[in-house]
């Protein structure tokens, strides 16, 4: 029995580890309790920053630093003040834990709890490993104030764990980026930045630039010499001058001759290099060729250089020794310079397609050939093409720009070349600008429906201006642009209409077209008497129209023909009624609402005038209407009887009403029983009087 209790402390002492003697807490520590029965306690504690652990109903208990017993001791005083029994209660440390602080160019930086034997390289595994572009030979560690540097690109390149400091708990360890990456956040292609060098020390490192192959700065090693930097560099360029390289050392500069040492193979010729080094190797200088027979061909053709001319060689033969014009050249426009500053111009594609009878110019010794380059579209200067060959085209066009020109062309191949006239460009009326100032207008609509005959277009030179207007925006939101539209094309449309204004008009356009443009007429408009103003006549014509009529008999001649420059007036129904003349109004006066002059057509009647009038009023008298009729051999009046007629409802009382009539209702106190009782009450009056005398 004494054998198992042994063991059984034996598997115990094993199975949870203790601090020894020298060992103390440190933060990141997990401490295990244990007590039985309490299921909340039995459990690990992680020791926190501040060197604490925190237990249920108990709060937190300092334990950093701090030994077994004195740890024991720690926490069972704080666990009486809870806990009556605690015979059986233990406390030790179950793991022993560093908690560090990764910061920098890592892949998850944060807080880690490593263990106690944990080193820099599992530290960086914990953080998700280093990014791309981190700095391997500059980490350091932040401990108690203390900065501890290392380079963990040696660890990488031996293997050798002394070069890595210990991890202690509470460390922090910094991963800086390497300035290749730059200061902005980018994705880091290693091959890209290794082109350039692979130093990150601009103080210490060779800058290698000129002709080799891989220019860039490159870390300095001891025991380097030049041509080990070259081999690093990629080499030299085909084009390298080698027997000048020049190397800057220690401020000190000296050529070096590459090839001489080749050939040789003496290391003492090959120069010093020290940290911060400079070596430039230089382009190899061709030789200039010059002379009484050399020609001269420059530009866009696929050899440019200096050419032996040898007698008998014409234009074509040195062009065509020089590879020809490439497909960039402007082949219209070669130019063949003299010594003596006379310049001729060849137009080679011209005369290759049989359209010019102009030879090739003479070409002999000194002379230059000049092939220019061919004007792009979406070049911004436009100093390529001089202003005596080239066209200007402004205004509603697809490219508007300065356009090289050539005497094949026409306006046609001209608007083509630009994209052709926008959507919104005017082209029944294109303005043409000669160089000597003539204007001429050109109707592309007319000419296209003509049948397009290219004798019609008008003669464009280089040096013509090409303006394309365009239409005029809605005059109902922007009448701002009517200043860009002329009157003698615009059509004038005011009054009761939806959009009045200014609108385009031309010559295949009506009445119906320019009514329809401003949204036709609105519910208020008067269409038995639209005003046409003619402007176009030597004298002053206006036409009257009853769109009206014409919407009921469609009759075409019912509508007046407009043009440029009329003007269009609808009228309101309701306007004053002076603008009526009386031959088309109807009187209406005496005692009713609204005495005045209404207009009247052939489907009203008397009770349709008086409804418009506002009724009779409160003290009309309605049994003796009166209604004169103006007609035109002579005037006649009747009475109507309002009263009866309500009683009867007979249509055929009606009197009949023309326009140009009067009605009138007269007042009750004209009536003859007004007039009656008003005399039997002064009789009553005077004889009251009277009676009232003799009283007295």
């Amino acid at each position: 029995m004494t054998k198992l209790i042994s063991f059984a402390i034996l598997v115990i002492a094993v199975s949870f580890p203790c601090l020894a003697d020298t060992d103390t807490v440190q933060v990141g520590d997990q401490i295990q309790i244990n007590l039985p029965g309490e299921d909340s306690l039995n459990k690990a504690f992680d020791v926190n920053k501040k060197g604490r652990i925190t237990l249920p109903e108990i709060g937190q208990v300092y334990v950093a630093g701090y030994d077994a017993k004195q740890l024991e001791k720690a926490v069972l005083d704080r666990l009486s003040d809870v806990y009556r029994d605690l015979s059986s209660a233990s406390v030790f440390v179950a793991k022993r834990q560093v908690l560090v602080s990764i910061q920098g160019y890592v892949n998850a930086p944060g807080e880690y709890k490593l263990d106690d034997q944990a080193d820099i390289q599992t530290a960086l595994h914990a953080a998700g490993g280093l990014r791309s572009g981190a700095q391997l030979n500059n980490m350091f560690i932040r401990r108690n104030g203390e900065k501890i540097t290392f380079n963990y690109k040696q660890f990488l390149d031996t293997g050798d764990e002394s070069k890595l400091p210990k991890l202690q708990s509470m460390d922090s360890l910094f991963v800086a980026a390497s300035p290749l990456v730059g200061n902005i956040e980018q994705e880091f292609d290693a091959s890209k930045q290794a082109n350039s060098g692979d130093s990150a020390d601009s103080r210490t490192a060779i800058k290698v630039f000129g002709e080799v192959n891989s220019p860039g700065s490159f870390t300095y090693k001891p025991n380097t010499n030049l041509v080990d930097i070259l081999m690093r560099s990629g080499g030299v360029t085909r084009y390298a001058t080698v027997e000048k390289i020049r190397v800057i050392s220690d401020n000190s500069p000296k050529v070096f001759n590459l090839k001489r040492y080749l050939d040789t193979g003496n290391e003492s010729l090959l120069p010093r290099i020290t940290p911060g080094s400079t070596i430039f190797v230089p382009k190899q200088e061709e030789e200039i060729k010059s002379g009484a027979n050399v020609v001269y061909i420059m530009g866009e053709v696929a050899q440019p250089g200096a050419y032996e001319s040898k007698q008998g060689a014409t234009f074509m033969d040195i062009l065509a020794n020089a590879g020809g014009p490439t497909r960039f050249a402007e082949s219209r426009q070669i130019r063949v310079l003299k010594p003596s500053g006379k310049v001729y111009r060849f137009d080679l594609t011209a005369y290759t397609e049989g359209l010019s009878s102009i030879q090739p110019p003479v070409v002999s010794a000194g002379d230059a050939i000049f092939v220019p380059e061919k004007t792009d579209m979406n070049e911004k200067s436009w100093l390529k093409v001089s202003p005596d060959r080239a066209v200007s085209v402004i205004g509603e066009v697809v490219r508007p720009g300065r356009i090289e020109w050539s005497n094949e062309m026409d306006m046609m191949d001209l608007l083509a070349h630009v994209g052709g006239p926008t959507l919104r460009a005017d082209t029944s009326k294109i303005e043409v600008v000669t160089s000597s100032g003539q204007l001429e207008v050109f109707d592309l609509d007319a000419f296209i429906l003509s049948g397009g005959a290219r004798e019609n277009l008008p003669v464009i030179y280089a040096g013509s201006i090409v303006r394309v207007h365009d239409l005029p925006q809605d005059p109902s939101d922007n009448k701002s642009q009517w200043v860009r539209q002329s009157s003698d094309a615009s059509i004038y449309v005011f009054g009761q209409v939806n959009a009045p204004g200014r609108y385009r008009f031309t010559k295949d356009m009506h009445f119906l077209d320019i009514l329809s443009a401003a949204d036709g007429p609105t519910k208020d408009a008067d269409l038995h008497n639209i005003r046409v103003t003619h402007r176009d006549k030597t004298y002053a014509k206006v036409s009257e129209l009853n769109l009206s009529l014409y919407f009921e008999t469609g009759d075409e001649s019912l509508l007046p023909n407009v043009t440029m420059g009329d003007t269009i007036y609808i009228p309101e129904k309701d306007k004053i009624w002076l603008d009526r003349s009386k031959e088309s109004t109807i009187r209406v006066l005496g005692a009713v609402n609204k005495p005045g002059r209404y207009v009247f057509d052939d489907n009203m009647t008397i009770l349709d005038i008086l409804a418009e009038a506002g009724g009779p009023s409160d003290n009309a008298y309605l049994e003796k209407i009166s209604v004169v009729n103006m007609s035109c051999c002579q005037g006649q009046a009747r009475t109507f009887d309002l009263v009866k007629f309500s009683k009867t409802a007979n249509v055929f009382q009606l009197p009949v009403i023309r326009a140009g009539d009067t009605i009138f209702i007269p007042d009750q106190k004209d009536s003859f029983i007004e007039k009656a009782r008003v005399g039997l009450e002064d009789i009553l009056r005077l004889a009251t009087t009277i009676v009232l005398i003799g009283a007295l």
